[in-house]
């Protein structure tokens, strides 16, 4: 099935799945951005989906070999506020970067849409300075084209140049400050290749560039505050302020004078862009937040701690869970199908319009992030720019979790994985994956 025009995918995604996407991912046009945030009609359209509709619609696509021997999926009526089919979910699975979405929804309820993260600039003492890290997991060097805009080094250089010189100062000894997050940079159940392959970067709550050295390369920091710091020293000279020796970590006294400061992005701006291109390191920065804003820690256990009793609090069912990390990339993730539909569920709910961009960041199938070359072949392409779901890859391990509207008017939250997928299958189980859940958006059932 060919891809509809932009145009037409404009009025596909407002009128089928009626999502609202003010502040949505940078490529949906303007015109949709600014409908309406409606994510369920008040009263039910259409003929309700039922267990055996659902599953007579499904049963061909769950007895493809390709799925392998622990495959399941979870589908809720987020019109009726009821589960409608589940199959396969007696065990948890392996998430992937599905367990994003708990580690999102969670981020947008303890800190809120429009949250931000500073990073600062204090005074320590007579002509010095300390760089201080609020935890920002987008911090950029310079500015760049990628939405949402970044808070950089650049701009926060400039006004610490100015600050000074308006003070007097012309040099000054810089120190740096990461201690807002504690414990492990690196998570001790990921592979041992993760870290030093660059695959994944050691979270820290100073960095810039998610911890890379340079555009474009795989190669990131052992220390990512020491090369922010690095950074930052070199712009201060560029803006006229001479730096004596080498930047070293030094926590910021206490009540400290801020000479400069520049925001991140709001929280929902960094979770529409963390789900939409499946980003690990921003999901690792926000399970530390988690954590602090729960007054876990910002430790990988405050996080994930954070993560749970958050949740618990949404009315989501935790205990079958065993969770490690904030993206997914451990294996000895566990999470039921009915949970990762559940992130989704409660997002969608009219109760907690706070967590609306967990869904307006979601990628849409054929069109956008990780579903951009997705649900292109055979009887997947009838859910192109109908479905909006997160994705989860690992070898071996596949899913999707997300949210589709039917052609009878009813919103559905589901999620569908497999984790015993035959690594030559491989294509054939995501492709599976895909007839699913475009099955459900054009189920009448």
């Amino acid at each position: 099935m060919a891809r509809p025009p932009r145009a037409a995918f404009v009025t596909l995604l407002a009128s089928s799945l009626c999502l609202g996407l003010a502040g949505g991912a940078s490529d949906v046009p303007a015109s949709v951005q600014a409908a309406p945030p409606v994510l369920a009609p008040a009263k039910p359209e259409g003929a309700a989906p039922t267990t055996a509709g659902v599953q007579k619609a499904l049963a061909g696509v769950l007895a493809d070999p390709s799925l392998g021997k622990h495959h399941g999926v979870y589908v809720y009526d987020v019109s009726r506020d009821e589960q409608v089919y589940s199959s396969g979910t007696a065990t948890p699975y392996t998430p992937a970067s599905t367990l994003k979405l708990l580690t999102t929804v969670s981020a947008l309820s303890t800190l809120g849409p429009e949250h931000r993260f500073t990073t600062q600039v204090v005074s320590a003492g007579k002509n010095s300075i300390v760089l201080v890290g609020g935890g920002d997991p987008l911090l950029a060097v310079k500015p760049g084209p990628a939405y949402p805009t970044r808070a950089t080094l650049q701009a926060l250089a400039a006004s610490t140049a100015k600050a000074l010189k308006a003070q007097g100062v012309t040099s000054v000894t810089l120190g740096y400050d990461a201690s807002l997050f504690t414990g492990p940079a690196g998570n001790a159940n990921w592979e041992s290749n993760y870290l030093p392959e660059g695959i994944a970067a050691r979270t820290s709550a100073l960095w810039v560039d998610e911890g890379r050295l340079s555009a474009g390369m795989a190669k990131r920091a052992d220390s990512p505050a020491l090369a922010a710091a690095t950074s930052f020293s070199k712009l201060l000279v560029a803006n006229g302020i001479k730096v004596a020796g080498a930047a070293k970590p030094k926590v910021a006294p206490e009540g400290a004078e801020a000479l400069a400061k520049v925001l991140s992005p709001t929280v929902g701006q960094i979770v529409e862009y963390v789900n939409l291109h499946s980003d690990n390191d921003g999901a690792e920065v926000l399970l530390r937040q988690v954590g602090l804003a729960t007054k876990n820690g910002g430790s990988y256990a405050g996080g994930v701690t954070g993560v749970e009793q958050t949740l618990t609090k949404l009315g989501l069912q935790v205990g079958k869970a065993q969770i490690f990390d904030g993206s997914g990339l451990t294996r000895s993730n566990k999470v039921p199908l009915d949970l990762l539909a559940g992130a989704v569920r409660v997002a969608a709910s009219k109760d907690h319009p706070e967590l609306r961009h967990l869904l307006t960041g979601l990628p849409i199938a054929g069109f956008s992030g990780s579903l951009e070359e997705r649900f292109s072949a055979g009887n997947a392409g009838a859910g192109t720019g109908l479905v909006r779901a997160k994705t989860g890859t690992l070898t071996g391990v596949h899913a999707l979790a997300g949210i589709v509207r039917t052609r009878s008017g009813t919103v559905l939250a589901f999620a569908v994985a497999s984790d015993s997928v035959p690594v030559p299958k491989t294509l054939d189980a995501r492709a599976a994956l895909d007839r699913v859940a475009a099955t459900l958006a054009n189920c009448g059932c």
